[in-house]
């Protein structure tokens, strides 16, 4: 086939199925390159998938996202899913200390329409599970924390608690404050966090623009958004998804093309996208692709523990809640969007007389989950069900009528200090062949906005070779 402008029909091979991946093949097929997606597993999605459980459509983990993520709200929007994951109208985020002296307490982290810093002003002075002396400190934190460059080297080689306690922060306010956002959102503690990345979470999310932190998360499993929805788009997109295929080697063959091989046969291309987890990709390089590949078996990797109750009736009156003082660190109820019951009156479980349909399910989502990820599930029972008690009183009069846990023990690459250096761009050495996944360059952490901008990325970067420059899609919504 040959294009108007005299050129001939252009292929490529994206080599993953993940939100990287789908993203990177639906950006090359809406330029006209025919493109050819292969994904190992059965279904789509990545490490943000949805499974069956008897009558329960299960998360493998709780997945959120903020108003400041722009290519994950460009992904929801190109597969046609932006309605069934809404954002807050306004952050507004509980936080329960179950360790006060007079019983659990409740506060609150949530913005105003003013413009920023003062968006968050009136929510850090009543916040109450920090003193007066605490709050004001933070105020100053957050001050410095705005003028820091997240892009510079220098940043990247620096713990975020040592950056933190130069700056006045007590141990208090790093758990009741920075840990609490940090932990969910870079999968790590301070100590364990490059400042780089710790910058750029705080500083976008809450320190860019008034509604930036605003969040949002699937009100549908999340196979629906990343597999269901993400295969309609790429079918429609003219994309060839194969699914249970393995890629094998990758050789660049005579005429400058490159060849895949796969249990679906030899693909020829002229551009592949490696959009795989790092240790996948160093085998499947080519040599010379990089200067030093082995550093990519230098990012480590961090896991993420989801512990998952089901009770006999409501236990919780809102979506979600975070807890300080507790091992528990956040917890979703996802009791519609698994099936288990239809929704009541105000989005809760409805009422019943004790029936399957009164039911809730509650999801913990347990960040830098190193010391639990091997825990046997008794264990994590006699732990955690005696906590949720602790916190929700109505759960210590409830049923418990499963109790099960996901563990995914490479979660996302760990934000270690000096990590920067070792994520690669998405350009190789040996041309048309490109790099996708959040642990690629982004500039943020392995997050799901990570992931479609590491897709994005690639997906540019490869067109602009092959001639077929457009314009980026965030700068378009811009």
């Amino acid at each position: 086939m040959t294009y108007r402008d005299g050129t001939s029909e252009r292929r490529a091979v994206v080599v993953g199925g993940g939100l990287a991946g789908v993203t990177a093949a639906l950006r090359l097929a809406d330029a006209g390159v025919r493109v050819t997606l292969l994904e190992n597993r059965p279904r789509l999605g990545g490490l943000a998938f949805s499974f069956r459980r008897g009558e329960l459509t299960v998360d493998n983990g709780q997945h959120v996202y903020l108003r400041c993520c722009t290519a994950y709200r460009w992904f929801l929007d190109r597969v046609g899913g932006a309605g069934l994951a809404p954002l807050q109208p306004r952050l507004d985020v509980p936080v329960l200390d179950a360790a006060h002296p007079r019983g659990p307490r409740l506060g609150r982290l949530r913005r105003t329409a003013l413009p920023v810093p003062l968006h968050l002003a009136a929510s850090l002075a009543g916040y109450p599970h920090l003193s007066l002396t605490e709050r004001a400190a933070v105020g100053r934190a957050a001050f410095a924390l705005k003028g820091l460059d997240p892009a510079d080297p220098a940043l990247d080689g620096v713990d975020f608690a040592s950056w933190l306690r130069r700056h006045g922060q007590s141990p208090r306010a790093v758990e009741a404050l920075w840990d609490l956002v940090g932990v969910a959102t870079l999968n790590a503690t301070a100590p364990n966090a490059s400042l780089a990345l710790a910058a750029m979470v705080f500083k976008t999310g809450l320190l860019s623009d008034p509604g930036a932190a605003d969040i949002g998360w699937a009100r549908v499993p999340l196979g629906e958004l990343h597999d269901t929805l993400a295969r309609k788009a790429l079918d429609t997109a003219g994309v060839r998804t194969e699914l249970r295929t393995r890629a094998g080697e990758i050789t660049r063959a005579d005429d400058g093309r490159w060849n895949v091989t796969a249990g679906c046969g030899r693909l020829t291309a002229d551009t592949v996208v490696l959009a795989v987890p790092q240790r996948e990709a160093h085998a499947l390089l080519p040599e010379g692709a990089l200067d030093d590949p082995d550093r990519l078996l230098a990012i480590g990797t961090a896991p993420i523990l989801n512990v998952h109750v089901v009770y006999d009736r409501p236990v919780l009156r809102r979506p979600f809640f975070a807890a300080l003082g507790s091992p528990v660190q956040w917890v979703f109820d996802r009791t519609g969007a698994s099936g288990l019951a239809a929704d009541g009156p105000g989005g809760h479980p409805a009422d019943g007389a004790g029936g399957r349909g009164a039911g809730q399910y509650l999801a913990l989502s347990q960040s830098a989950a190193e010391d639990e990820i091997d825990t046997p599930v008794a264990v994590l029972r006699e732990r955690y069900l005696p906590e949720l008690g602790r916190l929700l009183p109505a759960a210590r009069a409830a049923k418990v009528r499963d109790f099960f846990v996901t563990r995914e023990r490479t979660a996302t690459f760990a934000p270690a200090p000096g990590v920067g250096r070792l994520r690669p761009e998405a350009r190789t050495n040996a041309p048309g062949l490109l790099l996708a996944g959040s642990w690629t360059a982004t500039g943020w952490p392995a997050t799901m906005e990570g992931a479609v901008r590491s897709g994005l990325n690639a997906a540019g970067a490869a067109l602009a070779d092959l001639g077929r420059r457009q314009e980026h899609p965030l700068e378009e919504a811009a």
